[in-house]
């Protein structure tokens, strides 16, 4: 057994984590290496003209996505605004949302504490109504002729800014059909939590059953900036405490394939992108029905239907629900509502990212600067794998010093390979050399950097976090290539460390290898390029001084 045999472990180990991926990716689950099956046709509509066109499509749930009740939403003519709405803008410290009175939806909501990834002079915008994106939040009366996403509503005087009072709320009012509905938005400081509240109130004659919709309307388009080298999730989420988090691709709800909790009284849905969220949470303990749906080409939905009962002439039934629409910080999602969180979604390690995260935190709370927590996480884990990696170093150690007689066995019996292996036995036997023993560390440590690596991938606290000099953002890449340049170094000093192979051809590869990898991190997050540059030095350092030692033993 040779060089070979240990490349060979590095390629069956890297083949076992493609399979692994391979099989993700086909569950519906977020790859590790390559983008999401995200759909990239235009949205629907731009402008006032999609929010209008989004809504129009959606009044049809079909049955299979959405239960009994879904089929009674207005037909796409019943409730079409008679005149053209007032977009009513309401801003606080953290936010600012614009709110049409043409069905009372959210159609645009900006992060102000939050850059835009594409473009850092701009604030994030979320929930959008433009020629780019369509997301919307949607709520509205089913079971007749009632006040839905699409009537024209009446806006009640008051305050539309956050000044020196804790809350602004906005109160919308439509009649129809015999009722009226009430929706109530409060903005609160500091928080990215929407209470929205629906009173609905019988004004006619009989009574009547209406049921109310909560739903989220957004294209499949990925987000912009979204970059090719590694993969984030977008799309849809249910979760509810009996079948917890689940995950829904827009490429399933499209085919018509898309499993999940279709009835609970608890949990929430919601819409997930890179760093952001946007969930409805409707009142605990209030059953309703959950659906997923296509409702227009490439514009996709989640949502609950709740039935209200019967509500007598003259009766008012009051319903609140809560607006999650921000980013996705740990801490946070925790406070909102059980299982929240699980948004940020390290993938099937999640059991070693999390401790790590809050780590981290911990760090973080001591240093106040990501970049410094990152390194000093790294020695921290380097410190606690540091007897693996000393048996891994050790090992390519003995195989540096054997390389001599190795090769000399290859000239020996070339062309006979059976002697040749023989005598490698023989000479890992005598020297005391485990083949095995520079590759298995190593493989024991990829779950903790791949949990690392997600970890700093999903955090939207790097983002826009700076280090120091040129590293404004550590979410985004390198602006003067600094770091993975060093990384390529580091990765190169690292080749000429290691036993360096007796076929010329694999000596060649090993050798460009650094150069190959070191171009994706060029694209890669400056917080993943400096998590490896550090623990590429620090494992220099550990492997010279072993190496060293080894030689001067040797030579004694």
């Amino acid at each position: 057994m040779d060089i070979k045999r240990t490349v060979l472990w590095v390629v069956f180990s890297l083949s076992l984590l493609l399979l692994w991926d391979n099989w993700m990716r086909a569950s519906g689950k977020p790859s590790m290496f390559f983008p999401n099956p995200t759909l990239q046709a235009k949205p629907a509509a731009a402008g006032a003209a999609g929010a209008a066109g989004a809504a129009g499509a959606s009044t049809a749930l079909p049955q299979s996505a959405a239960g009994p009740g879904a089929d009674a939403v207005p037909a796409a003519d019943a409730a079409a605004p008679a005149s053209r709405g007032e977009v009513i803008t309401i801003v606080t410290d953290i936010v600012k949302a614009d709110i049409d009175t043409a069905g009372g939806e959210l159609k645009r909501l900006e992060l102000l504490k939050h850059r835009d990834s594409t473009e850092p002079t701009k604030n994030e915008v979320l929930f959008d109504s433009s020629d780019k994106r369509t997301y919307l939040a949607e709520s509205g009366l089913i079971g007749g002729n009632y006040p839905s996403h699409k009537t024209v509503f009446t806006a009640r005087p008051g305050v539309r800014v956050l000044d020196s009072a804790n809350q602004v709320q906005l109160i919308l009012d439509a009649e129809q059909g015999g009722v009226k509905l009430t929706k109530t938005y409060t903005f609160k400081r500091g928080d990215y939590t929407i209470d929205v509240k629906h009173d609905i109130t019988n004004t006619g004659t009989a009574p009547v059953t209406p049921a109310l919709y909560l739903q989220l309307v957004r294209d499949g388009s990925a987000p912009a900036g979204e970059s090719r080298f590694y993969s984030t999730f977008t799309g849809p989420a249910v979760y509810t405490d009996a079948d917890h988090f689940q995950k829904l691709t827009f490429e399933k709800i499209e085919k018509g394939s898309a499993e999940h909790a279709m009835k609970a009284d608890n949990g929430w849905v919601a819409l997930i992108q890179h760093y952001f969220v946007s969930a409805f949470i409707p009142a605990d303990k209030k059953p309703r029905e959950i659906f997923t749906k296509k409702v227009a080409t490439n514009m996709y939905a989640v949502g609950t239907i709740e039935q209200l009962g019967t509500i007598a002439p003259g009766a008012t039934v009051s319903e609140q629900s809560r607006l999650y629409s921000g980013p996705q910080e740990s801490a946070v999602l925790e406070a909102t509502a059980p299982g929240l969180e699980l948004v940020k979604d390290y993938g099937w390690l999640t059991i070693i990212a999390k401790p790590i995260f809050w780590l981290m935190t911990q760090i973080h709370k001591i240093l106040g600067n990501w970049g410094w927590t990152i390194i000093v996480l790294t020695i921290l884990i380097k410190l606690a794998f540091f007897p693996l990696s000393a048996a891994s170093y050790r090992s390519m150690g003995k195989m540096k010093l054997v390389t001599p007689k190795m090769t000399a066995i290859r000239e020996r019996f070339k062309g006979e390979p059976q002697k040749m292996n023989q005598a490698m036995m023989e000479l890992y036997k005598t020297e005391k050399i485990n083949p095995l023993g520079g590759c298995l560390p190593i493989v024991v440590q990829i779950p903790v950097f791949i949990s690392l690596y997600w970890v700093l991938l999903a955090s939207v606290e790097m983002r826009n976090a700076p280090w120091l000099g040129w590293i404004h953002d550590l979410a985004a890449p390198d602006p003067f290539y600094i770091l993975p340049v060093i990384m390529a170094i580091s990765m190169f000093i690292q080749t000429k460390l290691n036993p360096t192979p007796p076929d010329p051809v694999q000596a060649k590869v090993m050798m460009f290898m650094p150069i190959l990898f070191s171009v994706m991190f060029f694209f890669f997050p400056s917080g993943l390029v400096l998590y490896w540059v550090v623990n590429n030095v620090l494992s220099i350092a550990q492997q010279w001084v072993i190496t060293k030692n080894m030689e001067t033993g040797k030579a004694a």
